[in-house]
This record gives C-alpha cells, sequence and structure tokens, in this order.
C-alpha cells in the first residue's frame, strides 16, 4: 500500500487486518492501493482507498476507543441522514473489526475548489448555503445530531484574553477587547437554530467533484443552528483566498444566511475569532502540526472582517 505521509495521520497499514479483511469482502473487492489526501487535521486514518476492480472509496477508520471514532460516526449518522441534494457524498456503510470502526464513504473524484477572486468556486459555494439554509432541517437530520453538543456554541476566546491581554495581540483586537469579550458573551443565547450546519466549513473540507460540483466533506462536527454560522466560517476563508475584507463584509450583508440575522452574525464571528486567538497561542496538539499556524491566520482574517462589522 502506498500512503503518503501527512500530518501525523494513520494509515492504511495501520488498520487491523481483521478490519481490513472485512472491507475487502463488503466491498466486493480487494483493497489495492490506499492514498492520504493533504489537508486535516485529524489523526485518524482518511484515505482514498483503491480497489482490484477499479472502483475508489473513502474511509474513515479508528481505534473503537480513540475520540475520533465517536466524530467519524457521528459523520456517517449525518450522511445518511441529509436531505436528497444536500451538498455531500454518499455513505456506502460503517464496519466494525478487530476493535476498529470504519466508515464508507462514495469517493469524490476532483481537487478541492478554488476559493480565489478569479475562480467561480466561491460563488458556487454561497449559493449552496443558501440551498442548504433555506428552510429548517429535516427530521431525520435533526435527529442525527439531537446526542451530540453544539462545538459551535462553545467557542469563546475573548473573555480569557481580556482578562490578561497577550503582548503580541493586535492593536486592532486589543483596542476592542471590551467590545470584542461582550459580543462574544452574548453568542451562547444565539447559538440554537433549526438550520442545517456542517461546523467546519473550509476548502479543504470541499471537493469539486467532476460530476457533482463543489461538495461538502467532513461532516463530523455537524449539527443544528442559526444560518449564518457555516457562512460566518466561510467568510474569513475567502480573506485568506485572496478576497479583500471589504468585499467579504459585502457578502455578509447581502448573503441571506447572514443578512436576515446581522446580530447573530456578528456575534458568531466574534466568538469564531476569539476561539481562533486564543486557540493560536497554546501548544499544537499531537498529530496536528499544522493547527496553530492556521489559527493565527485565520484570526487575523475573521478580525479584519470584525473591523468592518463594527465601525462606528
Amino acid at each position: 500500500m502506498s500512503v503518503p505521509p501527512t500530518s501525523g495521520r494513520l494509515r492504511f497499514t495501520d488498520v487491523p487486518a481483521l478490519l481490513r479483511a472485512r472491507l475487502d469482502h463488503v466491498l466486493g473487492s480487494p483493497v489495492t492501493d490506499a492514498v492520504t489526501p493533504a489537508g486535516g487535521f485529524g489523526h485518524q486514518l482518511a484515505a482514498a482507498l483503491t480497489l482490484a476492480d477499479g472502483r475508489r472509496v473513502f474511509v474513515k477508520a479508528a481505534p473503537d476507543d480513540d475520540p475520533l471514532t465517536t466524530a467519524n460516526l457521528h459523520e456517517g449518522n449525518v450522511l445518511g441522514a441529509l436531505p436528497p441534494g444536500a451538498p455531500a457524498p454518499e455513505l456506502l456503510g460503517i464496519h466494525r473489526a478487530g476493535g476498529w470502526t470504519a466508515v464508507v464513504i462514495a469517493h469524490l473524484d476532483g481537487p478541492h475548489p478554488d476559493l480565489s477572486p478569479v475562480s467561480g468556486d466561491a460563488g458556487q459555494t454561497w449559493a449552496l448555503l443558501d440551498k442548504l439554509t433555506s428552510s429548517p432541517a429535516p427530521a431525520a437530520y435533526a435527529a442525527a445530531v439531537s446526542t451530540t453538543p453544539s462545538t459551535a456554541a462553545t467557542l469563546h476566546g475573548w473573555d480569557e484574553l481580556a482578562s490578561d491581554p497577550p503582548a503580541d495581540l493586535d492593536p486592532a483586537a486589543h483596542d476592542r477587547l471590551e467590545q470584542l469579550a461582550e459580543l462574544e458573551a452574548t453568542w451562547p443565547g444565539l447559538a440554537h437554530g433549526d438550520r442545517i450546519v456542517h461546523g467546519d466549513l473550509r476548502a479543504d473540507n470541499m471537493v469539486r467533484d467532476g460530476a457533482l460540483g463543489v461538495t461538502f466533506v467532513d461532516w463530523a462536527h455537524a449539527t443544528t443552528g442559526p444560518a449564518c454560522i457555516d457562512a460566518g466560517s466561510l467568510a474569513p476563508q475567502l480573506v485568506l483566498a485572496g478576497h479583500t475584507p471589504a468585499d467579504i463584509a459585502r457578502l455578509l450583508q447581502d448573503h441571506p444566511a447572514t443578512a436576515s440575522d446581522p446580530e447573530t452574525t456578528t456575534a458568531f464571528l466574534a466568538a469564531l475569532t476569539g476561539h481562533w486567538h486564543r486557540n493560536a497561542r497554546q501548544p499544537a496538539p499531537p498529530g496536528a502540526p499544522g493547527l496553530r499556524a492556521y489559527q493565527h491566520r485565520a484570526a487575523a482574517a475573521g478580525l479584519a472582517l470584525l473591523g468592518y462589522r463594527l465601525r462606528d
């Protein structure tokens, strides 16, 4: 098996022989190759498998006592409950053997989308968010996420930074620390809603499939909430991709998912940016060496957007 080394992820050869044999059996053809795509910060196996008959599938797997197995199972349940036409891959099955659990997902054929200003992928992604959040989540989806607490609701950081401001804190944040902490404090009371929320939307959690177009992957953080969460999460990603903060600030004012409730959108963006600013200063977690550098960049992008939303 050929699995290029990435940021601390498990390899297919780490999977117990019992589970590999189980996958060969249920897939109807032996696995002949495994490739781990670049990107992502989790340590579990996340690999595209090629079968002897030429088919490809995507598999996430980890030991049963690994916390990421709970996240993988949550994602599998979510994929099985999303409404028809949702921008998500098909769930093919969940299989257990050798003390490990594997979630098998349809393989998407294509690169991550190009969210830069010269591409049409960003526009397609905004349109998908409008479609996904334009009506309440169906009952099956709401049931699938009902027992998993929303991580979005607990986002914070400005409260801790305000109590002991770090010397390297951006002056734009330092000057607004009290305001940012107050905005963040309102977020938990606004975080509940009935719309589908992906919960971790960025380019490396999307694929531009040749047949389906832009498709959202990695639904491990899926929940329900206000319509603004995914659009608010996407906005700093577009700044990182080369859009100007002014342009994205205008998009947030106009997009249906965020324009309908600007107060909630601003509170969420404040909480998310505070989370990034606080966590970027923590030691890197095992298996995710690039996470803190990413959070530094995302924190700066989020703060730039908040600057437009908080202008007097």
